[in-house]
């Protein structure tokens, strides 16, 4: 938003300068991006008079001028060589004297000889002034101007080079700031000033505008539609007051009446559009002498509709696009730009003024299904309050009547009638309680009750007294921002400044740190780098249902979906870490990489029950892949590729876990269909399970193009924390390293197949206490030597007393009772 700091002036009495202005208002959060001195792009630029004109002796386009600059008798004439076509004598012309810069072309005046003729000065263009050109060679003061300034005069003043414009950088949150009127009412907030708007125009009287039902349902997504008739119009160039405002403010002027619809969208944030009503009738049916109200309509598109736009740009129109019609023929695309077909033009001399409310997500949509961003759809977008809309349209009426010369037939409107906006309860504790001490002459003290009421009766709300603090009424220019307390709060600290308030740190300071089991995700993040793992960080969407268990059909269930996704390919929660894992293996291994050794801890996402409406359980998930090799070097394979086995990668794994303290046990998994139906293990800790390690089902495997020794695992990450950070793991006890020997001992069982290594060592350990001190499995057997169904395992078992050598009875007595546990609870036999 380009302000105009004239324009600002004559709407409030501030008389800061630009400099201070601009840094209060970046404080209260209009940021300024850059001031531009408008009196700079003619510094050093005077009137002259062109006394003298000859042609130049070498050069047949130039031409040799007698310039004074001066009034004063006596003084010398410059001479200045020139090449424009219409510079003769008589005339009075802004001259660049020795010296002066001109920074629209960035030339700096130097005395100079062309052709062989001296010349010291420059007579200057409306260009090289930074200013619109009307026509080709040097700007003609006695064409310009009414009254020519006296020769020697700076010249900018005369041109409207006098100002001084603030580019403002407005937020989404602050539509009245796209406003002159809502700037000035923040500067008059900020400074105290005295606010003096415009006066209010006369109200035009209204009839019931007559619409369809289609069309009265799309005008009220909005809630307003308008159209005021103005007749007698004389279409012609706006006076130079205007030219200047919309020129400061970054517009084109092209005609009074268009010209009158932009001034009012930049003094009161509404958008306007003006059609030629003699056009209109046009488009309606044959013999129609005047266009017809009833024929307007509010439509969507039809997919491949034509549009012609009033500059003159052609479009096919998608249903997104919402449209204006005439008798069904598109005249404007809403809130964007109008249509060619019914713009003004010179012989226009009636028209019709539109001023309406659109949705501010329909004109989003139908801006960016033609790649069209207007002032008009920027404002639409953020959205305006209908209170100012038809202000707007009365303000707009009554300047074409006085610049146009129109005279108003009156207006038809339809509107959906709104229930008044409750006041806001603003409590005075939570504001101190939010805001704390402002620093008054050095000492912190709460805010004073009559400043807080002076604040926000500067930004136009009503207070009433309440019990607790007050009841605000909050003005429509401001309905769109201010509607929460905590709102109002924030206009109180934004207008008394926050470098007002007083610092206070909390108390007591407490020291931040990490919870346990965020030490513990730390730790266990790096474990799993340093077995050899990778870590990965997948997207959170993704389509409706799982690419790799789609792609092998595993299941046709949808995730969980986004109420407004941006993009359809990721409108949905992921409900598996699994699969984009396996995905960016197939990638590493078509990049012909050896392997791809990864996890990723993150949350996968299900919906609790059946119904639209139920809750989304989130659950963070420890998932990974062991791929392929991994290996530093190639001399202990001799070059030759060497995948892990399934013991060996669940080895990895537990490498990871037991820098934790944790340990897993095995339990058979059959039945997942992404799983290999013979290596597979469900992970069970502390008596639960919280997971799964697998080999890849070989099917799954070679529809993925994954090589066979691909394994898996997912685990819950919540228990594992909770058991990482249990007292006798976190913090572990301290016992002094033994100093007695240990006797070890081997038992080799016979037991059925579907015993597991796991539940022989839980009942030895029971039983072995308290002097086994450790038992694993060395070797297990499946065979002909062992009779069907059956398999051998054998253990080495070490006992020791930490405080003394124990005897061979009383090792003796302690393995006998581990034997008889497993015979007993297994049924297992000795094996010789």
């Amino acid at each position: 938003m380009q302000v105009s700091l004239q324009w600002l002036r004559e709407l409030v009495a501030c008389s800061m300068p630009a400099a201070e202005l601009a840094e209060r208002l970046s404080m209260a959060g209009f940021e300024v991006d850059a001031i531009e001195d408008l009196a700079a792009r003619a510094a050093g630029v005077v009137v002259g008079f062109v006394e003298e004109r000859s042609p130049h002796p070498n050069a047949d386009k130039l031409s040799v001028c007698r310039v004074r600059f001066s009034a004063a008798p006596g003084d010398d004439l410059l001479q200045i060589v020139c090449g424009a076509p219409n510079v003769r004598a008589g005339i009075h012309v802004p001259v660049a004297l020795v010296g002066a810069h001109l920074p629209a072309v960035d030339l700096t005046i130097k005395p100079a000889e062309l052709r062989g003729v001296a010349s010291s000065g420059m007579i200057c263009s409306l260009r090289e002034l930074g200013l619109p050109e009307s026509s080709d060679g040097i700007a003609v003061l006695d064409d310009l101007l009414s009254d020519v300034p006296p020769l020697g005069t700076p010249v900018g003043p005369s041109l409207g080079l006098d100002d001084q414009v603030l580019e403002l950088a407005i937020t989404a949150n602050r539509p009245d700031g796209l406003s002159m009127q809502g700037i000035a009412r923040e500067v008059a907030a900020l400074t105290g000033a005295a606010l003096t708007l415009t006066a209010p125009a006369p109200q035009v009287s209204a009839v019931p505008l007559p619409v369809a039902a289609a069309d009265a349902a799309a005008i009220e997504a909005g809630g307003l539609y308008s159209l005021t008739a103005i007749t007698g119009v004389k279409v012609g160039p706006s006076p130079d007051w205007l030219q200047q405002r919309l020129e400061r403010a970054g517009l084109r002027a092209i005609n009074n009446v268009v010209d009158v619809t932009n001034l009012v969208m930049l003094e009161f944030g509404q958008p306007l559009h003006a059609f030629d009503s003699e056009r209109l009738a046009l488009l309606g049916p044959a013999g129609s002498a005047s266009a017809d109200p009833g024929a307007i309509g509010v439509r969507q598109a039809g997919d491949g509709e034509p549009f012609e736009a009033l500059d003159g740009s052609s479009h096919r129109l998608t249903p997104e696009a919402l449209l204006i019609t005439y008798a069904n023929q598109p005249v404007a695309l809403a809130g964007v730009i109008g249509g060619s077909n019914a713009s003004v033009h010179p012989g226009t001399g009636a028209i019709w003024l539109e001023a309406a409310v659109f949705a501010p997500q329909a004109v989003r949509r139908s801006a960016r299904s033609v790649g069209l961003r207007t002032d008009a759809s920027h404002r639409f977008e953020k959205g305006l309050p209908r209170e100012v809309t038809l202000a707007a349209a009365d303000r707009a009426a009554a300047l074409l009547v006085e610049l146009a010369g129109g005279e108003i037939q009156g207006r038809w409107l339809h509107q959906v009638p709104v229930d008044p906006r409750p006041p806001l309860a603003l409590r005075r504790d939570a504001l101190h309680q939010l805001l704390g001490p402002v620093l008054v002459d050095g000492v912190a003290d709460d805010l004073a009750d009559e400043r807080i009421t002076a604040t926000l009766e500067a930004l136009g709300c009503q207070l009433e007294d309440s019990e607790e603090g007050w009841w605000v009424t909050v003005p429509p220019s401001r309905a769109m921002d201010l509607q929460r307390e905590v709102d109002l709060i924030e206009e109180v600290a934004r207008l008394v400044g926050y470098d007002h308030f007083a610092s206070h740190l909390p108390d007591p300071i407490c020291p931040g740190g990490l919870e346990p089991a965020q030490k513990a995700e730390r730790l266990l993040r790096r474990a799993l780098c340093a077995a050899g793992l990778q870590e990965c960080c997948s997207l959170s969407l993704g389509p409706a249902q799982a690419p790799v268990s789609r792609g092998i059909g595993l299941t046709t269930a949808e995730r969980v979906a986004l109420a407004n996704p941006l993009l359809a390919e990721y409108g949905h929660l992921r409900d598996s870490l699994i699969d984009d894992l396996l995905l960016a293996a197939r990638r590493n291994l078509q990049a012909s990489q050896p392997g791809f050794w990864a996890f990723e801890i993150g949350h996968v996402f299900r919906a609790n029950g059946d119904a639209a409406d139920t809750d989304v359980i989130s659950e963070a998930k420890l998932a990974g892949v062991i791929c392929g090799e991994r290996r530093s070097e190639l001399w202990s394979s001799a070059g030759k590729p060497r995948p892990l086995g399934y013991y060996e990668a669940r080895g990895v794994l537990q490498q990871a876990l037991g820098q934790l303290s944790l340990t897993c046990d095995d339990r058979p998994l059959q039945g997942h269909a992404l799983l290999h139906p013979g290596r597979a293990a469900e992970l069970v800790l502390e008596g639960r399970a919280v997971g799964w390690f697998a080999q890849l089902h070989p099917a799954q495997a070679e529809a993925l193009d994954l090589p066979e020794a691909t394994h898996l695992f997912e685990l819950s990450l919540e228990p594992l924390l909770r058991a990482a950070t249990r007292s006798n793991r976190w913090q572990p006890s301290f016992s002094p390293y033994p100093t007695v020997p240990a006797s070890e001992r081997d038992l080799a069982v016979v037991i059925p197949a579907s015993v597991t290594a796991a539940q022989l060592l839980t009942v030895m350990r029971k039983a072995g206490r308290p002097l086994l001190e450790s038992a694993e499995l060395i070797d297990r057997y499946a065979g002909s030597q062992v009779a069907e169904g059956a398999a051998s395992q054998a253990f080495r078992l070490r006992y020791r007393d930490a405080r003394r050598t124990l005897t061979e009875a009383e090792v003796e007595q302690a393995h006998a009772a581990v034997r008889q546990a497993v015979e007993k609870q297994f049924d297992a036999q000795l094996r010789a």
